[in-house]
């Protein structure tokens, strides 16, 4: 099957979001508690007597939070007179309490670690980053380490200075393709207004179960699935937001004795996965989407197959317009090529 080009230059223009992005203004909380190496020794006193262990610890180190106690408590990293203890233990208060504090996951969140990732362009404003499959953008709860923040700290430690290290916005840990990162915040406020006023653009590749019209635009509000809060969905709700995907279907092959099309997508909006719930509501779920896709199907792929695989914008100190592309991973071409789809170049 042959690859049909878009031409972006005649696409209006597109969301500075994509698919899956978060808001730009949701940051992660940076850590307020600074923690101790050495543990921390309590020589309780008759006034305690008769508290919870948990209460009158953290009464004596307000520096850590009660819900903190607790759980270095039912880890194990607590003592009383050289045993474990428990949360609901009654102080009798002439006991020696050892307490060992334990780093929080969230505190490895701004820590500079060393990740693999490709650098399409950079200069002294921006960096184009070609981010793989599998890659965290942003730390937040359940990967507070080994995301991009922590990878563009360790290369360059100067942004910390900016906020979010300079992330203007966000793919999902299995979409591959092009981010751009601000290094200053005069740059980073610009890429943000370019963002908001949608001059951004776009092109996204993703495979998809079935065979869609040849083109087409989904107008249709996305919100938080009512009965499960890690999906998102189309919704009437007052809460929903616009969201706007053209599709153009680019060619046409067979997986695993299965009809897959490979789609050319571009957004006018930049809603959480818009492109994955907007394909699943037509009915063609993304070849590897396990969390929108259907179960039986998911062997033929380890993830879902979505390639940001342009961006267009305006360079914030130039003023020029720039554009990159980025070459679908392997593992995305080899995928098209067992459906029989040529690989676009």
């Amino acid at each position: 099957m042959s690859f049909t080009k878009i031409n972006l230059a005649e696409s209006s223009p597109e969301a500075g979001c994509d698919t899956d992005i978060e808001d730009i203004d949701k940051d992660v909380e940076r850590v307020d508690e600074t923690i101790a190496s050495a543990p921390i020794v309590l020589h309780l006193t008759p006034d305690v007597c008769g508290s919870r262990m948990d209460k009158v610890i953290s009464g004596l180190v307000p520096q850590y939070s009660r819900n903190r106690i607790q759980q270095w408590i039912e880890a194990g990293h607590v003592t009383v007179d050289g045993k474990p203890t428990t949360t609901k233990m009654t102080t009798y208060g002439d006991e020696t309490v050892v307490v060992v504090p334990q780093p929080a996951a969230n505190e490895q969140a701004f820590i500079a670690e060393d990740l693999a990732f490709s650098v399409v362009y950079e200069d002294a404003a921006i960096i184009v980053i070609d981010k793989p499959a599998g890659l965290v953008v942003h730390p937040s709860a359940g990967n507070w380490s080994g995301t991009l923040l922590n990878g563009l700290l360790f290369r360059w430690p100067s942004l910390v200075g900016v906020p979010r290290s300079g992330i203007v916005h966000r793919l999902d840990k299995d979409t591959s393709g092009l981010m751009v990162v601000a290094k200053t915040l005069e740059a980073q406020t610009d890429l943000v207004r370019q963002l908001q006023a949608r001059t951004v653009k776009r092109q996204y590749l993703a495979l998809v179960w079935g065979t869609p019209q040849l083109n087409g635009i989904i107008d249709s509000p996305i919100a938080r699935h009512p009965r499960d809060r890690i999906k998102m969905a189309v919704s009437d709700s007052l809460i929903a937001k616009l969201a706007i995907t053209h599709y153009q279907r680019l060619a046409s092959g067979l997986l695993d004795h299965r009809p897959v099309s490979l789609m050319g997508c571009r957004l006018e909006t930049g809603r959480t996965h818009q492109i994955r719930v907007h394909m699943q509501s037509l009915g063609f779920a993304l070849v590897g989407d396990a969390l929108y896709g259907k179960q039986h199907l998911m062997p033929a792929f380890p993830r879902q197959a979505l390639q940001a695989s342009r961006l267009g914008l305006i360079h914030p100190v130039t003023g020029e317009a720039c554009e990159w592309f980025s070459p679908l991973p392997q593992d995305f071409s080899g995928l098209l090529m067992r459906a029989g789809i040529t690989v676009p170049q």
